[in-house]
């Protein structure tokens, strides 16, 4: 089982969401853990590929919460970003959540290969 490294304030960001949507994202993230592809995963556009997946949950008021994580990193599975979906720009993720997604990428891919370095040896 990968452990679930939080990059950033991805987890700060992800305990503030409600209880019932941290419960369905969690499960979720252990899915991804033991390898499985959660129903809620879908690649993130931009990213190439499968890389990069973006959990999407909807809670009871219809607000939309998402959880992006890197998972083909050699190591762990890395949580890149979590945040709730602003309507501004229909069902597109705004380009600062993306930014800073793709800033979180790089800094878990060194993460990633400090860790692996370390096993090695």
């Amino acid at each position: 089982m990968k452990r679930l490294v939080w990059v950033g304030s991805s987890k700060e960001a992800y305990v503030g969401f409600p209880v019932e949507v941290q419960d369905e994202m969690g499960y979720a993230l252990y899915q991804a853990q033991i390898g499985k592809t959660p129903r809620q995963a879908k690649p993130l556009k931009g990213f190439g590929g499968g890389g990069v997946i973006e959990l999407r949950v909807r809670d009871a008021q219809s607000d939309t919460y998402r959880t992006v994580y890197a998972a083909n990193l050699k190591t762990d599975l890395y949580v890149l970003h979590a945040f709730k979906k602003k309507s501004t720009m229909g069902i597109a993720t705004a380009k600062r959540d993306l930014d800073m997604i793709q800033r979180r990428l790089r800094e878990a891919r060194e993460i990633d290969a400090a860790v692996a370095a370390n096993e090695e040896n």
